[in-house]
């Protein structure tokens, strides 16, 4: 297994700025998947994705992976950073699966995750800080996301958190939970 890294945060924080470094730092081809792809129905979401694209390399590879996230890292060559941005448009890409098709889906990525001899680098938002969701959809969203980030901590060398433009790694701060039985 590589070295795994979990960058997590609220919105517009620093995160993918954070994860971008790392990136850099690991003096790695840097493949750069991105689970967002183009709307062309929504100016302010294609200039989000735009924002993102400024700031990568030019020799930096960049996928587009929606949904399969767990196929594309189990193709990763051991020589070079995967960096994932984000794990939350992947969960809402995916949000129409059933309950236990999510749980596969997550332990599938999980496996792939331990087998994969590159680095990974993922950046996953922060949600549940606040109000509960009104609305069922927005729950799933916020639950499957939390699951999934305290999940993938457990496999991870280090986990950062970014919160008003400012870098805590919880590894060296915190002491991580048990997992969830």
């Amino acid at each position: 297994m590589g070295k795994v890294i979990l960058v997590t945060g609220p919105a517009r924080s620093g995160k993918s700025e954070w994860a971008e470094i790392l990136a850099m730092q690991s003096e790695k081809q840097v493949v750069y998947i991105a689970t967002a792809t183009q709307n062309s129905a929504d100016a302010e979401w294609n200039q989000r994705i735009a924002q993102h694209q400024k700031r990568r390399l030019e020799d930096w590879v960049t996928l587009e992976v929606p949904i399969e996230l767990s196929a594309t890292l189990a193709d990763a060559q051991p020589n070079i950073c995967l960096l994932v941005d984000s794990l939350g448009t992947w969960v809402a890409n995916l949000l129409s699966q059933e309950d236990a098709i999510w749980e596969n889906t997550v332990a599938e990525l999980l496996e792939t995750v331990d087998l994969v001899a590159a680095d990974m680098i993922f950046v996953a938002e922060e949600t549940g800080w606040g109000v509960v969701p009104a609305y069922p959809v927005g729950r799933n969203f916020r639950d499957r996301l939390g699951s999934l980030i305290r999940q993938l901590a457990t496999v991870c060398e280090a986990v950062y958190l970014v919160t008003g433009g400012h870098v805590l790694n919880l590894s060296v701060l915190g002491s991580p939970l048990p997992p969830k039985s």
